[in-house]
C-alpha cells in the first residue's frame, strides 16, 4: 500500500471561514461573553481539524474536551463526566442541591435521582466558575454519539449560556434526528474548493503524480479532506505515477473507511488486536487496556509500537486515535467474535466495585447467548442509572438486559420493564420493539393489560388524541380485576386523553370515560388524590355542574394541600399525573381563579424545585395562562419564552396553547391569526380536537375585540359546537357577545342558558360576574343597568383583570348609547387605561373610539419604556424587585447568577434606574397578588 508516500503533517488549506468564524467565537468568549458554535458536516470533511485548530487558538483559556464514542452511548452521563472532569475541583462551590446532583448523576455519591434541569444547571454553574479566573473552552467532537443525557444537558447549557466567558464548539455528523442541537448556531462544513482539493493532496504525497491519477482522486474526493489524503494510500507509488488500480465508484465515506481498513488489516494480528479493545474502550485508560491485552495473551508493547507507526493511534497518558473515524473503522469492521473477546477482557479488566456499571455493559456486548448472570447484572445497572438521572440509560440497560434473559417468563417481566423506561425517556421505535418481545413471551393476564396500557400510553404520548382514549379504556377495563390501582390510574389517563382529543376522538368522551369509573373497582382506601379527582371529574361528566362542581372543588383543595405539604416523590407522580386535567382545565371550568393561581404557581414551584424536565414546561404554560387572565401579560409572554427554551432544550415541541389566547387578548391580527391557522394545521394531524375549540374560541376573542362581531359570531359557534372543559365557558362568553352585536338573539338567549347553568352551580365572584356582564347584553335598560354593575363589583373581587375590564367597557358603550355621556366617560376611560396598560391592543382601541364618540379627546398611548425589555428581562426585573439575589434568580430561571447580572445591567439601563428598590416603582405589586413566578406563590 502507499503509507510511506503520504505526508501525515499537512496544514488546514482552504478553511479560512470556518477558522475565521472560530476565531469570533474565541474573541467572544474572551471580551466576557458566551458563544456556541455547531459543526456539521459528513465523515471525514474536517470537523476534528478544525476542532483542534480551535483548541490551539484557545490561548489563556482553560480547555475541556471530549469526543462522543458509539459503544458508550447509553451509559449515563458518560461524556458529561468526562468534559467536566477537569473542573470537579471547583463542585463543593456549586449552592447544594446542584453540587448533590452533579455527583450523584456522576455515580460520586449515592442519592435520589437528580432531575436533568438541575444537572444542567449544575454543569452550567460549573462552567461559570471556571471561568472566573480565565475564560473556558469547550470542545464536543462526535456529538451524535453522546449519551442522551450528556447531550441533553449540554444542549441545554448552549442555549442559557449568555454573559459567561465560555465557548462551547460542537462538531457532529450530518443526521435526520437532531433535534437537540436544532437552533442552535451552526456552521455547515462543506468540501474543499479544487484549487485547495489540488494542494492539500500535493502535500500530502511525495512521489510523482500522474496528473490524471491527481484529477480523478480530486473529483471522486469531492472535497472531502480526510479522502484527499486517504485515497492515494490504497494506491502503491506506482500506481500513483501511471495511473492504474484507482477504486471503483461509491460513496466518498466508503472509500474512506476501506482505506482505513485497509491500513488496519496490514497490522500484525497482535495489533490489530490491540487495537479492537482501545476501540471498544471509551475512555482511553492506558492501564485499563494493558491489563485487558495481558487477558488476551497481547504483548502490549510490540502491538502497540506497530499501530503506532502505523499513524492510526497515540498511547500516551490516554488512548488517543487520531481521528474518531479510526476508531469506528476499527470497532465495525472487526468480526463480532473479536469484539466479543476484547469486550469480555475489559470486563474482566474493570473493577466490578468501582465501575460495575461499564462491567455490566462489556458484559453485555461480550455474550453471544441469553446469559442469566449479565442480565441480572445490566438489570441492577439499571437501577443504579435510574438513581442517578439517567433514563435513557436506565431504560437501555433494561433492553439489553430483556434481551439476554435467557427464561422466557423472566423475559417478558424485563421487557416490560424496558418498554415503561423507554416510554418514559421517549423512545417511542425502541419501547414499540420491546412490547413485541413481551407479547412474543408467556404473558399472564395481569402482564398482558399492562402490556395494553403501555401501548396505549405510546400512542397518546405520539399523537394525544385520535385512538388513544378508547386505548386507554380498553386497558382499564382489562386491569380492573387484576390491579385496581393501575386501573384507576389508567382511567384518569383516559379521561386526559378524552380531553384532548375533544372533538377529534375516534372514541369515547368524557362521560363514556366516567361511566366507566362508576362501574369499575372504588377508590382506594384511604382514597388517593388521584382517586379524589377522578370521582369528581367522574361526578362533573355524568351528574352535570350543579352536582358535580362540589366534588371537583374537594379534589381541586386536596391538590393545592398536597402541593404545600411536602410530598413525597410517589406523591409528587400522582400530582404529574393529575397535572393533564389540573389546574388547567379544571379550575377554569369552576371558574375557581383563587384555585387557579394557587395550583399553577405551585405546580411551578415543585416543578423547580425538582428541576422536572417533562413537567416544567406544561406548569410555567398554565401559569402564563393565568397571568394572561390577571391582565400580566408581560409576565405570561416571559413565562411562555421560558417555557418555549426549555422544551427545546429538552428537544421536545413547545406549547403554543397559552400563546393563542395571549396573541387573541394583544389583537394583533395578522400576527394572532397567523399562529391561530398555523396551530390548527398542526393539532389536526395529531387528533388533537381540544385545541382546534381553543384555536376558534381564540379567533372569536380577537375579533370581538377588533369589533368584527360577524367573523366573531362564525368562530365562537365553531368553538362552542363541542364543550371542552375549561373552554366551553369562555367560548359561550364570546358568542354572546357576538350575536348581540350582530341581532341574533335567540343563538345569545341560548348560550347565556348554556352559561349561567354553570356559572351558577360555581358561584365564585368570577363565574357570576362574567354571567350578569352576559346578561346584561340581552336585557332591558333597567336590569341591564343593575346587571353591568353587578358584574363591576363581583369581577373587583377577583383576580381576572381582563374580563373586568371588558365589562367596564360593555358598560361604558351601553351608557353612551343612552346618552348618559359623563358616566360612560368613567367606565369607557378606566377600561381604556387598563387595556392600554396591560397590551391588549384591539380592546384598548375599542374603547378609545367609544371615548371619542362621547366627545373626549384620547391620545393613543405611546410604547413604554416596560414595552423595550425582553421576556427574561421583565422577569429577572420582577424577581428582583421581589428581594431575590442573583443567586436565587439564576437558580429559578435555569440560568447562571452572571446572567441574571448582565440581566439586570440591560433593564437598569433600559428604564433608567440604578437600584433594586427603584424597580418597585416601576413594577408595583397588585394589592394582594403576586407575580406567581416566585416558588410556590405562598
Amino acid at each position: 500500500m502507499g503509507v510511506p508516500a503520504i505526508d501525515s503533517q499537512v496544514s488546514l488549506r482552504g478553511r479560512g471561514q470556518e477558522m475565521a468564524a472560530l476565531d469570533r467565537v474565541l474573541a467572544t468568549a474572551r471580551a466576557d461573553s458566551s458563544a456556541v458554535l455547531v459543526l456539521r458536516g459528513v465523515a471525514g470533511i474536517g470537523k476534528t481539524a478544525l476542532l483542534d485548530y480551535a483548541a490551539g487558538r484557545a490561548d489563556g483559556f482553560r480547555t475541556v474536551a471530549v469526543a462522543g464514542i458509539e459503544s458508550e452511548m447509553e451509559l449515563p452521563f458518560a461524556s458529561l463526566h468526562q468534559l467536566c472532569a477537569p473542573l470537579l475541583g471547583r463542585l463543593g462551590d456549586l449552592p447544594a442541591p446542584q453540587c448533590a446532583a452533579l455527583s450523584v448523576a456522576f455515580g460520586l455519591r449515592e442519592g435520589g435521582p437528580p432531575q436533568r434541569f438541575l444537572v444542567g444547571l449544575a454543569v452550567l454553574s460549573l462552567l461559570a466558575r471556571a471561568a472566573l479566573d480565565r475564560p473556558v473552552a469547550c470542545i464536543v467532537d462526535d456529538a451524535q454519539w453522546l449519551d442522551d443525557g450528556s447531550l441533553q444537558v449540554l444542549a441545554f447549557v448552549a442555549r442559557r449560556l449568555v454573559a459567561e466567558p465560555v465557548a462551547l464548539v460542537f462538531a457532529r455528523r450530518d443526521s435526520a434526528d437532531d433535534r437537540e442541537l436544532e437552533g442552535l448556531p451552526e456552521l455547515i462544513v462543506k468540501g474543499l474548493r479544487e484549487p485547495d482539493a489540488r494542494a492539500l493532496l500535493a502535500s500530502a504525497v511525495r512521489v510523482p503524480f500522474d496528473p490524471l491519477v491527481r484529477e480523478r482522486i480530486v473529483a471522486e474526493a469531492q472535497g472531502n479532506p480526510m479522502a484527499l489524503l486517504q485515497l492515494p494510500r490504497a494506491l502503491a507509488p506506482a500506481e500513483l505515477a501511471g495511473g492504474f488500480g484507482f477504486p471503483g465508484e461509491g460513496p466518498v465515506a466508503g472509500y474512506i473507511e476501506t482505506v482505513l481498513d485497509q491500513r488496519f488489516q496490514t497490522l500484525p494480528e497482535e495489533s490489530r488486536r490491540l487495537l479492537t479493545t482501545g476501540a471498544a474502550e471509551p475512555t482511553g485508560d492506558v492501564d485499563l487496556l494493558w491489563r485487558a491485552a495481558g487477558l488476551q495473551g497481547i504483548p502490549a508493547a510490540s502491538a502497540a509500537a506497530a499501530a503506532e507507526a502505523a499513524g492510526m493511534v497515540e498511547f500516551g497518558a490516554k488512548v488517543r486515535f487520531h481521528h474518531p473515524l479510526v476508531r469506528s473503522v476499527v470497532y465495525r469492521r472487526t468480526s463480532a467474535p473479536q469484539r466479543r473477546a476484547a469486550h469480555q477482557a475489559l470486563a474482566e479488566a474493570t473493577d466490578p466495585h468501582l465501575d460495575p456499571d461499564r462491567r455490566a455493559w462489556h458484559r453485555a456486548h461480550a455474550a453471544a447467548r441469553p446469559k442469566e448472570s449479565v442480565a441480572f447484572d445490566l438489570e441492577r445497572s439499571a437501577c443504579r442509572a435510574r438513581g442517578r438521572g439517567g433514563a435513557a440509560a436506565a431504560a437501555a440497560f433494561l433492553r439489553r438486559a430483556a434481551e439476554l434473559t435467557p427464561d422466557p417468563a423472566r423475559r417478558v417481566t424485563r421487557a416490560l420493564a424496558a418498554a415503561q423506561a423507554t416510554i418514559d425517556a421517549g423512545g417511542v421505535d425502541q419501547a414499540h420493539s420491546m412490547l413485541a418481545v413481551a407479547e412474543a413471551g408467556p404473558l399472564d393476564d395481569l402482564q398482558r393489560a399492562r402490556l395494553e396500557r403501555l401501548r396505549a400510553r405510546l400512542v397518546f404520548s405520539q399523537v394525544r388524541g385520535g385512538g388513544a382514549p378508547r386505548l386507554l379504556l380498553d386497558a382499564a377495563h382489562r386491569l380492573a380485576p387484576l390491579d385496581a390501582a393501575l386501573a384507576r390510574d389508567t382511567l384518569l389517563e383516559a379521561f386526559g386523553a378524552a380531553m384532548f382529543a375533544g372533538r377529534l376522538s375516534e372514541g369515547p368522551g368524557l362521560r363514556e370515560v366516567a361511566e366507566a369509573v362508576r362501574a369499575g373497582p372504588p377508590p382506594l382506601s384511604p382514597p388517593r388524590m388521584v382517586d379524589v379527582l377522578l370521582e369528581g371529574m367522574t361526578s362533573l361528566a355524568i351528574d352535570g355542574h350543579a352536582v358535580g362542581v362540589g366534588a371537583l372543588r374537594e379534589a381541586l383543595r386536596l391538590v393545592e394541600r398536597e402541593q404545600g405539604s411536602g410530598a413525597t416523590d410517589e406523591d409528587r407522580r400522582w400530582m404529574w399525573l393529575a397535572c393533564r386535567v389540573t389546574p388547567e382545565p379544571v379550575a377554569p371550568e369552576l371558574w375557581d381563579d383563587d384555585a387557579w393561581q394557587e395550583l399553577a404557581t405551585g405546580a411551578v414551584g415543585i416543578a423547580r424545585e425538582a428541576g422536572a424536565l417533562a413537567v416544567l414546561p406544561m406548569a410555567l404554560t398554565y401559569q402564563a395562562c393565568f397571568d394572561v387572565h390577571a391582565g400580566e401579560f408581560d409576565t405570561a409572554a416571559a413565562l411562555i419564552d421560558e417555557a418555549t427554551a426549555i422544551s427545546e432544550a429538552a428537544g421536545g415541541v413547545p406549547m403554543m396553547y397559552t400563546s393563542l389566547v395571549l396573541g387573541a387578548w394583544r389583537g394583533e391580527e395578522s400576527q394572532a391569526l397567523g399562529l391561530i391557522e398555523a396551530t390548527i394545521e398542526e393539532v389536526r394531524a395529531r387528533g388533537e380536537g381540544r385545541v382546534l375549540g381553543l384555536a376558534e374560541y381564540a379567533r372569536a376573542l380577537l375579533y370581538n375585540g377588533l369589533g368584527r362581531y360577524d367573523a366573531a359570531l362564525t368562530a365562537a359557534t365553531r368553538a362552542c359546537q363541542y364543550e371542552d372543559l375549561g373552554i366551553f365557558g369562555w367560548a359561550l362568553v364570546e358568542l354572546i357577545e357576538a350575536a348581540a352585536r350582530s341581532e341574533q338573539p335567540e343563538v345569545a338567549a341560548a348560550a347565556l342558558d348554556k352559561l349561567t347553568e354553570r356559572t351558577g352551580a360555581s358561584g365564585t365572584d368570577w363565574a357570576l360576574g362574567t354571567a350578569a356582564c352576559s346578561r346584561a347584553l340581552l336585557s332591558d335598560d333597567q336590569a341591564a343597568d343593575v346587571l353591568y354593575q353587578e358584574a363591576i363589583e363581583r369581577l373587583e373581587r377577583c383576580r381576572i383583570t381582563v374580563h373586568l375590564a371588558r365589562a367596564r367597557l360593555l358598560y361604558g358603550e351601553w351608557l353612551r348609547r343612552r346618552s348618559r355621556r359623563q358616566e360612560s366617560r368613567t367606565q369607557l376611560r378606566t377600561a381604556y387605561e387598563t387595556f392600554s396598560r396591560i397590551g391588549a391592543a384591539g380592546f384598548a382601541e375599542r374603547a378609545r373610539r367609544e371615548l371619542l364618540a362621547t366627545g373626549e379627546t384620547v391620545r393613543k398611548r405611546t410604547v413604554g419604556a416596560l414595552a423595550e425589555l425582553t421576556g427574561q428581562e421583565t422577569q429577572i426585573a420582577r424577581l428582583a424587585r421581589d428581594g431575590h439575589t442573583n443567586p436565587e434568580i439564576a437558580a429559578q430561571l435555569f440560568i447562571s447568577p452572571r446572567t441574571v447580572e448582565w440581566h439586570l445591567g440591560n433593564v437598569f439601563t433600559k428604564l433608567g434606574v440604578s437600584s433594586r428598590r427603584q424597580l418597585r416603582s416601576v413594577f408595583p405589586l397588585r394589592a394582594g397578588k403576586t407575580d406567581g413566578m416566585v416558588g410556590r406563590g405562598r
